[in-house]
């Protein structure tokens, strides 16, 4: 299993970076690795996605995502083909009308025995994490 957390502070207002987070149909056009998504039950306390992502091979997982708008939005795996665990949550916090400080945490862990199925956790959760934050960011600028 591997874990992590980053905090960012980033020069969007704290409502266009939520609204890019929970904006999951596009999630194909801006965030790497992501082929489609599948919604349901989406409301403004949650949903239920389905996504196919492509990493070192094609992956498919749900999560449940709960929501309080503007300040977090939370998840944990429901089903995945090759997920154990998938569980995390952005929190958001203004910092004035056009900054916001985002804290993104992850906890994944795979199924099955591969050589070196650690690192590539680690390397899911630690070196995509930053890369995903951004993406989440430019996308909230382009709002």
């Amino acid at each position: 299993m591997a874990k992590a957390e980053r905090t960012e502070v980033y020069d969007v207002p704290v409502e266009k970076l939520y609204q890019a987070i929970v904006d999951y149909k596009n999630y194909p056009q801006f965030v790497d690795g992501v082929k489609s998504v599948d919604i349901s039950n989406d409301s403004a306390e949650g949903a239920t996605v389905k996504m196919n992502i492509s990493l070192i091979k094609e992956i498919s997982y749900t999560i449940k995502l709960a929501h309080v708008p503007n300040e977090k939005v939370s998840w944990s795996l429901v089903t995945g083909d090759m997920m154990k665990l998938n569980n995390g949550r952005w929190n958001l916090k203004s910092l004035g009308p056009s900054k916001t400080e985002a804290t993104y945490s992850l906890e994944v862990e795979l199924k099955g025995f591969l050589p070196g199925l650690g690192m590539i956790e680690k390397t899911l959760v630690n070196t995509n994490l930053p890369l995903t934050m951004r993406a989440f960011a430019k996308r909230a600028e382009s709002l």
